[in-house]
C-alpha cells in the first residue's frame, strides 16, 4: 500500500491548483470591486473576470458576501502585518515619526489595495477574531513601552487600544472624501494621534 507521504505528494499538486483558483477568484473580485463598486459586482462578473465558470466559483464561495468577507480578512491580516513590523522600527523613530509612519503605512496599503475602500462600506457582518485583535494591540503596547520605559502593561494596552481606534477612525472619512481632501484629512488625524500619545506617554 502507498505510504502516507506518497499520498500527500500526489495530493499536493491538486491542492496547489485549488489554492491558485481560490486566490484567482479573490483577485478577480478585488479588481472588479475596485472598478465598479461592491454593489455592482456580481458572482457572474467575478467568474468571468477570473476566467472560471460560475459553478467553479460557487465551489469556493456561497455568495458575494462570503467573497467580500474573505477579502476583508485578507486585507486585515496584511495591514496587521505592516503595523506589527513597526515594532522593529519604533526604537529609532521619534513619537511624531512613529505616528507619521503608522498612517503612511495605512495610506500606502489603501493605494495598493483599491478594493479596500469600497469594501469598507459594504454591508458585511465582519469582525476580526478576538485573538487577532489582541495580538495587534499587544504589538502597539510594546511599542509604547519602548517609548516610555516603566510604562505598566495595563496602561500600555489601554493606550494601544485607544490609538488603534483613532487610527481606524480615518477609514470611513477617507473613503467618503474626495481625493483632493484626503491629504488634509490625514494630516488632521496625525495631529490628533500625536497629541494624544504625547500626553499619554508623558504623564
Amino acid at each position: 500500500m502507498p505510504s502516507d507521504i506518497q499520498q500527500l505528494k500526489r495530493r499536493t499538486p491538486r491542492q496547489a491548483r485549488s489554492e491558485d483558483r481560490h486566490a484567482s477568484v479573490l483577485d478577480a473580485a478585488a479588481e472588479l470591486i475596485a472598478e465598479i463598486g461592491y454593489d455592482a459586482a456580481t458572482m457572474t462578473a467575478i467568474a468571468e473576470r477570473a476566467g472560471s465558470s460560475i459553478g467553479a466559483v460557487y465551489q469556493y464561495f456561497r455568495n458575494k458576501e462570503e467573497i467580500a468577507r474573505a477579502l476583508r480578512e485578507q486585507y486585515a491580516e496584511e495591514m496587521a502585518q505592516r503595523w506589527a513590523r513597526l515594532e522593529e522600527e519604533a526604537a529609532r523613530l521619534t513619537l511624531e515619526e512613529l505616528v507619521h509612519r503608522l498612517f503612511d503605512l495605512m495610506i500606502d496599503f489603501m493605494a495598493a489595495r483599491p478594493a479596500y475602500i469600497p469594501l469598507l462600506s459594504a454591508p458585511l457582518n465582519y469582525q476580526r477574531s478576538a485573538d487577532a485583535r489582541m495580538r495587534l494591540r499587544e504589538h502597539f503596547a510594546r511599542i509604547f513601552q519602548q517609548k516610555k520605559p516603566g510604562l505598566r502593561a495595563e496602561r500600555a494596552y489601554l493606550i494601544a487600544n485607544v490609538t488603534l481606534q483613532l487610527v481606524k477612525g480615518l477609514n470611513p472619512l477617507y473613503a467618503q472624501s474626495k481625493a483632493a481632501d484626503r491629504k488634509l484629512l490625514v494630516q488632521e488625524f496625525k495631529a490628533v494621534v500625536t497629541a494624544y500619545l504625547t500626553l499619554s506617554l508623558s504623564d
